[in-house]
């Protein structure tokens, strides 16, 4: 069994809405930005069933657009934790029920805010979890970064040839992610930044699977007006 588990519990402080909406439910082409990325789940052939981690008082209407959309993959909506983990630590638990006894189930944790991905690249996450138990989607890192420390000064430049920059999905089998979450939780470990930082610094194995550089995160307007072109430039290609 393969599920998504789309988490969507922030509120976007940086989007600067006036009436605060939360960003995963700006419009884009009349249509919310989270319906974007869940139909893109949703008309994939081989996932099985969606989790949706959401502000608690917004799963009304995400069980509004779920019946208006015709999402029907969705099986369970949750409510999100006080942090990014916490809320994908919620869906994973969803995401568990949903298995069953399935010890082989595939989950791609998913930002719901990141909809420029499609079918292939979901296809590729699934198949190289199948092969090497995890997939972190990335892509090639275009200019060069440096590290630093808490005063500014420059302690390392990673050569730009091995770096890259992790987005989502982030795929794993199930069981894998979700005893290092609990292990974490239970460590006082809740507010990692993503599912493959968590992995790593329980040293799980790591492997990558290349995405687009189109594959942003909506956070800022920037983002916002970025998508709205995409979208609106893939759509006049169809």
């Amino acid at each position: 069994m393969n599920i998504a588990v789309i988490f969507a519990g922030g509120m976007g402080t940086r989007m600067n809405t006036s009436d605060k909406t939360p960003k995963q439910f700006l419009e884009v082409c009349g249509k919310p930005i989270i319906v974007h990325t869940i139909e893109i789940f949703q008309n994939t052939s081989e996932i099985d069933a969606i989790v949706v981690s959401c502000i608690e008082d917004w799963i009304p209407h995400m069980k509004n657009l779920k019946e208006k959309y015709h999402l029907s993959k969705i099986k369970d909506i949750v409510p999100g934790g006080e942090t990014g983990q916490m809320s994908i630590f919620h869906g994973l638990e969803a995401a568990e029920k949903i298995a069953g006894k399935d010890k082989k189930a595939i989950v791609l944790i998913h930002d719901g805010v990141r909809p420029v991905i499609d079918e292939d690249l979901i296809l590729r996450n699934i198949e190289n979890v199948k092969q090497h138990g995890s997939a972190i989607t990335s892509s090639e890192a275009k200019e060069t970064f440096v590290l630093v420390d808490d005063a500014g000064e420059v302690k390392q430049i990673p050569s730009r040839a091995h770096s890259k920059i992790a987005k989502a999905p982030q795929s794993f089998y199930l069981e894998d992610i979700l005893k290092i979450q609990r292990l974490a939780i239970y460590e006082g470990v809740t507010d990692a930044i993503d599912s493959c930082t968590l992995m790593s610094m329980y040293h799980r194995p790591l492997s990558v699977v290349m995405g687009g550089y189109d594959n942003i995160k909506i956070t800022t307007p920037d983002d916002y007006y970025m998508f709205t072109a995409l979208y609106k430039s893939r759509q006049k290609k169809v």
